[in-house]
């Protein structure tokens, strides 16, 4: 996330990262669905109208770094130099994000989104809201429409190669075996 300038954007981004510890450190501790967003509001000594204008839902104060990532994924597309290759750059920042995600501590918020079957289903329509972004990156990057089913394809691999990664033994490696098969399919496109 870009680091605010302003004192009154660090402010805001104080307030908003107190809110989502707040309500994560309920969550693990209560379990999800025994706390409420008036309850995390009254914890972090804020109203429940500043919970709502940080946070669209109460799923989303799991998943606090969600623009983030999206913004990182179409950043390693669009911030490519004119000679990158696209795998590469996508597969480092895939690496990058499935390390903070396999980060020590991260094991317990995993957990939580496992067996909550609200926070999947959030899980679940934010990579094909990302893979939607990636997708569109691409085909913008390429000068290719904006359905292109291979821009796509790409896109949802991307997405899913950090999913299966996070959940792997060892998620480096899996990254890379994953990548291997992308690079793979993105040569037989005519778009490379």
């Amino acid at each position: 996330m870009t680091v605010p300038t302003g004192r009154r954007e660090r402010k805001k981004a104080a307030t908003r990262q107190k809110i989502a510890d707040t309500a994560l450190a309920m969550f693990l501790e209560r379990g999800y669905e025994s706390v409420g967003i008036r309850d995390v509001a009254a914890e972090a000594d804020v109203a429940v109208t500043t919970v709502f204008s940080h946070f669209a839902s109460k799923e989303a104060l799991v998943f606090e770094q969600d623009e983030n990532f999206e913004q990182r994924l179409t950043q390693a597309v669009t911030g490519r130099s004119a000679g990158d290759p696209l795998i590469p750059a996508l597969r480092h920042e895939i690496h990058a994000m499935v390390r903070h995600c396999a980060a020590e501590g991260a094991a317990p918020i995993w957990r939580l989104i496992d067996r909550t079957p609200a926070l999947r289903e959030y899980e679940e329509s934010m990579r094909l809201r990302h893979a939607e972004s990636l997708a569109a990156a691409i085909a913008a990057a390429l000068d290719q429409p904006p359905t292109s089913t291979a821009c796509r394809a790409i896109a949802r691999f991307v997405i899913d190669a950090y999913s299966l990664a996070r959940e792997a033994a060892d998620p480096r490696a899996a990254v890379d075996d994953i990548f291997r098969m992308i690079e793979a399919a993105w040569e037989t496109t005519s778009l490379t």
